[in-house]
């Protein structure tokens, strides 16, 4: 497991590793020290490693001070602490097993919840369809295995890619094929990109707040984050110009569409501007699409900004999409749309890796994309009736929480009046939801106040869910206001 650094500064990265400490029975302390043990006995926290002091921890999670000091108590009585006046609080020398090989993981709450035991917590951090259509069922029902095939498509099936490739040339882009990478969801696209493009040292421009599953690969890369803040109509694009002028990054990466997770869509002038700026300067634009057929207005108001005329009519750009916010994040079918000697490089990177993704999957994906219109009409309802729903909601029980209506996507960006998002959002996990904080998604070390809450559950749920988050709030005592925090304590 991957040391978590643990300069003071960088108390987020240790909470957001803990994930959900404490979710289990019995008393805070003790659900405390088990988890900070497991961190231990694995690894994240090294020998010598110095913990946070206990008041700073403790307002970091929301938890009185005793709780702090009664769990590292504990650990040091296990002889995994040591606690000395003056000098704090360290993992012993000889806490840890024996070394094992450093590895490369996540430590970002979106992915983190994932990986928890199931239980009570309502998981509004991770944005997904709760369940799969009816569609994907029946797409599987009717499936033909190919015969003489072994299976291995590498680059992905040629109809497949036949088939994403004429939802661009309906959108006006023209697109062959060899055009289309077929992967294991967007996320292994953005991954393949990140590791064929960047390395250790590059620079990489980002959008601030942005999607935090892609800060995490950008981590990975050791690439350097060079983030352009994000305001009503998405990302400054005179501010990103400004930074790809001065800074040649190896690699750009934005929403334009239903950003993630402000919400905003930038105009299309301004989208235009963006690529040829990018395309003038040698600089690879990957314009995240996951998000883009989520209008709620379906997309078709002639020339208005949510139209959905991709970016990649206006020149050169790697588009990444997939079927999982539309579909199902179970069917793990992605794509990446670039130059064919692009593809062709990504797609050696691919093989390397996998020898191709599952090919029944493949397959039901080509008898949706067949007939996707009635899928995709119903997904947008579901959608907008959720973001109205959960507004009604907030407004109901929450009224001091601000949050903008977006036009389409998938997740609400909430204010709280005062506080950080990293606090409470310990306390919610007490009170049964999981939350984003802002600060997770933001690599210019702001968004603090923010949090980010998906609609893509029933209306009771969210509704529940609303009401515990109501009662967190009600219990929450912030502490001073947080400072600004480190770049590479949320690049996590």
């Amino acid at each position: 497991m991957e040391p978590i650094s643990l300069a003071p500064h960088t108390i987020d990265a240790l909470v957001a590793r803990l994930g959900r400490w404490s979710a289990g029975r019995g008393p805070l302390y003790l659900l405390l020290a088990a988890r900070l043990r497991r961190l231990i006995d694995e690894g994240a926290l090294p020998p010598g490693a110095a913990l946070p002091p206990d008041r700073r921890l403790a307002a970091a999670l929301a938890v009185g001070r005793t709780t702090v000091v009664a769990a590292y108590d504990t650990l040091r009585q296990e002889g995994r602490l040591v606690r000395r006046q003056g000098s704090g609080t360290r993992v012993a020398r000889a806490a840890l097993a024996p070394e094992r090989p450093r590895v490369t993981e996540t430590s970002n709450p979106l992915f983190l919840h994932l990986l928890e035991t199931p239980d009570d917590v309502i998981l509004l951090s991770c944005a997904a369809p709760s369940q799969p259509p009816p569609e994907l069922a029946e797409a599987y029902r009717s499936l033909v295995l190919p015969d003489a095939d072994l299976g291995y498509h590498p680059a992905g099936l040629g109809a497949l890619r036949t088939a994403v490739a004429a939802r661009y040339e309906a959108r006006g882009v023209p697109t062959g094929p060899e055009r289309i990478l077929v992967t294991t969801g967007a996320q292994q696209g953005l991954s393949l990109l990140t590791r064929l493009l960047l390395a250790p040292g590059d620079g990489v421009l980002v959008e601030a707040p942005t999607y935090p599953g892609a800060l995490d690969l950008f981590r990975e890369a050791a690439a350097v984050p060079l983030p352009v803040a994000v305001g009503p109509d998405g990302v400054d694009v005179a501010e990103a110009v400004r930074v790809m002028e001065r800074h040649r990054p190896a690699l750009a990466y934005v929403v334009p569409r239903f950003q993630n997770p402000t919400g905003t869509v930038l105009p299309p002038l301004a989208c235009r501007r963006l690529v040829e700026a990018a395309n003038a300067l040698g600089v690879p634009l990957v314009d995240d699409e996951v998000l883009a057929d989520l209008a709620f207005d379906g997309g078709a108001t002639p020339g208005g900004p949510h139209a959905g005329v991709p970016s990649a009519a206006y020149g050169e750009v790697i588009s990444v999409g997939s079927l999982s916010k539309v579909v199902w994040g179970g069917l793990r079918i992605g794509w990446v749309r670039g130059p064919a000697p692009l593809i062709a490089r990504l797609a050696r990177l691919k093989a390397l890796h996998d020898l191709g993704s599952d090919l029944p999957s493949q397959l039901a994906a080509i008898r949706l994309l067949d007939d996707f219109a009635p899928v995709l009409a119903a997904r947008t309802a579901a959608v907008r009736a959720g973001h109205d729903h959960l507004r009604a909601e907030l407004a109901r029980w929450l009224p001091s929480w601000s949050c903008a209506p977006t036009t389409g996507g998938q997740t609400l960006w909430v204010r709280l009046p005062h506080g950080d998002g990293v606090s409470f959002a310990q306390l919610a996990l007490r009170h049964g939801v999981a939350v984003l904080p802002g600060a997770t998604a933001d690599a210019l070390g702001g968004s603090l106040r923010h949090l980010r809450l998906h609609f893509l559950a029933p209306p009771e749920v969210l509704t529940e869910a609303v009401r515990r988050l109501a009662a967190a709030w009600a219990e929450y005592a912030p502490g001073p206001d947080p400072e600004r925090a480190a770049l590479h304590a949320i690049v996590v």
